[in-house]
């Protein structure tokens, strides 16, 4: 019974430290929450959304920004603000609420949607969580795109259908929080299904 208590105290230590250590690498984003704490002054206490610009205006050291950050990064820019005010403030910063990661599916697959970004997704899983692809879709044009900063994106095309075909994936890349996938169309499908037949008319592009 004492190694079962040991073992689950040691099981729920690693836990803390694992959301510890993620809370502290997650970089705030628009939508999130946090609780801000000042040990000797409570007064100035407060919670605060990251809004869409990125800021959040906070009683004592008025506005900061916080997109982009860790928790530990905006500990210190506010405790560096709040000190033109206090002695040597006591702050701490909590992650009250975030923003789940997602990505996006869009295109000719059998379930185009958002998903929620759970341990590592890479490309072909994403796509399998997304129904696969529809016979309808271009597998050689596969787009990963990604945001690079607010100004900025880059877009990748992946030749699926070969890979599938050799039955191995040269390249699968990880999936980030914020991707979009898109699964184009084929030419054929983007055939008009019905069309004015007239003599002579040239068949042939059909047969290609």
């Amino acid at each position: 019974m004492r190694f079962r208590g040991r073992f689950a105290a040691i099981c729920n230590g690693l836990l803390l430290g694992c959301v510890l250590h993620a809370a502290e690498a997650y970089k705030l984003q628009p939508g999130d929450t946090i609780d801000v704490r000042y040990r000797v002054t409570p007064e100035f206490d407060s919670t605060a959304a990251v809004q869409p610009d990125g800021s959040a205006s906070l009683p004592l050291v008025g506005r900061v920004e916080l997109a982009g950050r860790t928790v530990e990064d905006v500990t210190a820019a506010i405790r560096e603000k709040a000190s033109t005010r206090l002695r040597d403030p006591e702050v701490s910063v909590l992650l009250r609420d975030y923003t789940k990661p997602t990505y996006t599916v869009a295109g000719e697959v059998g379930k185009p949607g958002v998903f929620d970004l759970r341990g590592e997704v890479t490309l072909t899983r994403a796509l399998a969580a997304a129904g696969w692809f529809k016979e309808s879709s271009l597998h050689s044009q596969v787009l990963l795109i990604r945001r690079i900063d607010k100004d900025w994106g880059e877009a990748k095309s992946f030749n699926l259908r070969r890979d599938i075909q050799r039955k191995q994936f040269s390249e699968d890349p990880v999936v980030r929080a914020g991707d979009l996938i898109v699964v184009p169309q084929n030419t054929l499908s983007k055939l008009d299904r019905y069309f004015r037949w007239a003599s002579g008319t040239n068949l042939g592009f059909l047969l290609r």
